[in-house]
């Protein structure tokens, strides 16, 4: 008498890690704080292409636009979370402020504002982030 049936062996798992995970382990962060910049990059893009668009049709360049700025937001933030262990908690509110700020100057600017209306925007936006994020270090460390 048997006590045990034997279990059929489902598939062997795979041996090669994924993309996300592969890039996690060479970048030497977790895989949510990785997708965490390219979700904002995507989101960013549809964001600047829309206001761009104006309610009219969708062109090539709407496009072209969106794709750029998506990839620059997810880069520029993906790189700041690379060197945010490094740097001091000032720069880092800092970093964290400049992008933020530079990133909602940008948008503001493409509903067709001033050039100094979108700098003040993105400088008012980004003080408050920086100021936000130095509390939030600084309590946090």
């Amino acid at each position: 008498m048997s006590a045990h049936a034997a279990m059929p062996a489902g598939p062997a798992p795979s041996s090669r890690p994924g993309p996300l995970s592969a890039l996690s382990a060479r970048l030497g962060l977790p895989p949510a704080l990785i997708a965490l910049p390219v979700v904002i990059g995507i989101f960013y893009g549809f964001w600047a292409a829309s206001i761009n668009r104006r309610g009219a049709e969708v062109t090539g360049g709407n496009i072209a636009l969106g794709l750029v700025s998506g990839a620059v937001i997810a880069a520029l933030g993906l790189g700041l979370l690379m060197i945010q262990g490094r740097l001091p908690r000032e720069l880092r509110a800092a970093a964290f402020g400049t992008l933020f700020g530079a990133g909602t100057g940008f948008l503001y600017a493409q509903s067709g504002e001033s050039v100094f209306g979108a700098s003040m925007m993105g400088a008012l936006l980004g003080a408050g982030m920086m100021a936000a994020a130095f509390y939030t270090f600084y309590t946090r460390e």
